[in-house]
């Protein structure tokens, strides 16, 4: 079977700052991958790294059997146009810290956007699929609200909402909670347990050690650019076997 996501020696710059060393890992499809780490890891950079916002500076990286960003010929790598990217882009959802939503439209008019604007399709189906969007994620009563009339919880579901709009096989978290009040996180996290039971392959930079333990399949602990330690999440969180992963989870469990 096709790794989902496959990274083989991804390295990662900014200017003399190295944030990625060189990470080895595959995500299977359906699974939930979850990653953490102090801030400042590279957990968030490397996410970015799988769309191809950023850009890797050494090493592989594949999204369902594709090289992210390039086209191999022979031995040379050759990077692929920003509407070949952007193309690539459509099938990978992400979900941001900030909920980046569009302030000037309604919620369904910031799911059905894309849909209409990158794939042309008819602005009947779009608001249809929308509807049923808003609908999964408990907001179809808010389909007519402006941004800065919801919650930062129910912000955040108008963006996975927005994410699942392009059909997406791919999901990208960036720490989807951390900028919520505590009492809207459940919500959050409500929505991201549903998408993991009707198979939807995630990858979550998370501080929720709950979630990981219990919705994740595979986890991983990253720290100063490289992978420590990774296994299933119940076994990372509970018998660490590094130093390093064991005083950080001392501090956040």
């Amino acid at each position: 079977m096709t790794a989902m996501v496959k990274a083989e020696g991804v390295h990662k710059s900014f200017g003399p700052t190295q944030v990625l060393k060189g990470i080895d890992l595959e995500v299977a499809p359906r699974e939930v991958f979850c990653l953490i780490g102090p801030s400042g890891s590279g957990k968030s950079t490397f996410l970015r790294c799988i769309n191809h916002l950023e850009k890797v500076n050494a090493g592989r990286l594949y999204v369902d059997g594709d090289l992210v960003g390039y086209r191999q010929k022979g031995e040379k790598l050759y990077e692929l146009k920003d509407s070949e990217v952007a193309l690539k882009r459509r099938d990978i959802g992400m979900v941001f810290q900030r909920f980046n939503l569009f302030p000037h439209m309604t919620a369904i008019e910031n799911v059905m956007e894309a849909p209409v604007q990158v794939r042309g399709e008819a602005k009947a189906v779009a608001r249809a699929r929308a509807e049923r969007l808003l609908d999964r994620v408990g907001l179809s009563d808010k389909a007519g609200s402006y941004p800065t009339q919801l919650s930062g919880g129910q912000q955040q579901r108008v963006a996975i909402a927005r994410a699942l709009a392009m059909e997406p096989k791919l999901m990208l978290f960036d720490e989807p909670t951390s900028a919520l009040d505590p009492e809207l996180v459940g919500d959050v996290l409500d929505v991201m347990r549903g998408l993991a039971e009707d198979g939807m392959t995630m990858i979550v930079v998370t501080h929720e050690m709950g979630f990981a333990r219990e919705v994740g399949d595979a986890l991983v602990f990253m720290d100063d650019g490289v992978v420590v330690e990774s296994g299933h999440p119940r076994d990372v969180l509970t018998d660490p076997q590094h130093e390093r992963t064991k005083s950080f989870l001392s501090k956040v469990l």
